[in-house]
């Protein structure tokens, strides 16, 4: 609002409006008071307002019309926004520092840091006597047969697939039975000995055994990786059948079945899973090796 807008709202009184005070002060007669009437105000009394009531409003508020502005004040003026900026940031520092400090954790809580490191599990001498080979390791207690085959006697036949005993894979002949080497630990098989995909095969002679022939012969494998253990598996179930061992699938568990069925091949092979669905192939293998052997 400009200085003539000011005075506008302001009305000041023009001083012909004061004529009939001043007279019936000094005595003048009320006739002459009632027939002086004041001065009647112009639609725009901007224009005919007397010079003197522009001058009293703009002695009051001295703001510069739109006509005459200066661009250099309104530049003074307007706040730039880099002090707006700084007075934001201010103003959250300020405000946060307190949050901050009571998040800080006190100093003596915390406890003070490990200076020597974890001591190691000691070892412990395991003797192994594998595929026909003597081996001296030092193991950990919790190192697992699976793992001494591989890791440290570098005997990689044997695979780990699920490392739950349930696929398989790491079957290996323990003392003439079949066991799944990822479920039992090394030192607990001491002086043992132990038979692996490799050692199936005659060293001598350099020729495979019966039964990685016939898987050969009936394609009983696919992929490769569960062939290991199941030529572990076959040779001892041949093995345990011959001693006289009865299944689930047995008629009568007094008597040895006179023969190997499919019934029986299938159920003493149950541990060991092939994932490429060879399992035809690998019962009529075992079967071909079984009729020979009996």
């Amino acid at each position: 609002m400009d200085g003539i807008g000011f005075a506008n709202s302001v009305r000041l009184r023009s001083p012909h409006c004061l004529a009939p005070r001043n007279a019936q002060a000094n005595g003048v007669s009320a006739s002459v008071s009632r027939h002086a009437t004041p001065q009647t105000r112009p639609a725009n009394t901007a224009l005919t307002r007397s010079s003197e009531e522009p001058h009293i409003a703009m002695r009051h508020i001295n703001v510069p019309r739109n006509s005459n502005a200066d661009p250099e004040s309104f530049e003074a003026i307007k706040p730039s926004r880099r002090k707006f900026l700084q007075s934001t940031v201010a103003a959250v520092t300020v405000s946060a520092a307190p949050l901050v400090h009571a998040q800080q954790p006190a100093t003596t809580s915390a406890p003070p840091p490990s200076s020597s490191p974890g001591t190691a599990a000691p070892l412990m001498p395991v003797k192994l006597t594998i595929n026909g080979h003597a081996y001296e390791m030092q193991l950990e207690a919790r190192t697992t047969l699976l793992d001494a085959l591989r890791e440290y006697a570098s005997l990689t036949g044997t695979k780990k697939g699920c490392d739950r005993g349930q696929c398989g894979a790491c079957t290996v002949i323990a003392n003439g039975r079949r066991i799944n080497s990822c479920l039992t630990l090394a030192v607990m098989h001491e002086g043992e000995s132990i038979v692996t995909v490799e050692g199936l095969a005659n060293t001598q002679t350099l020729s495979l055994s019966p039964i990685q022939k016939a898987f050969i012969d009936h394609d009983a494998f696919q992929c490769g990786f569960c062939t290991p253990g199941q030529l572990c598996s076959a040779t001892a179930l041949i093995d345990e059948f011959r001693a006289g061992d009865a299944s689930a699938v047995t008629a009568d568990v007094r008597l040895r079945p006179p023969q190997l069925s499919d019934d029986e091949i299938r159920e003493r092979m149950s541990g060991n899973i092939c994932r490429c669905g060879a399992y035809p192939n690998i019962v009529a293998a075992v079967k071909t090796v079984a009729l020979v052997k009996a």
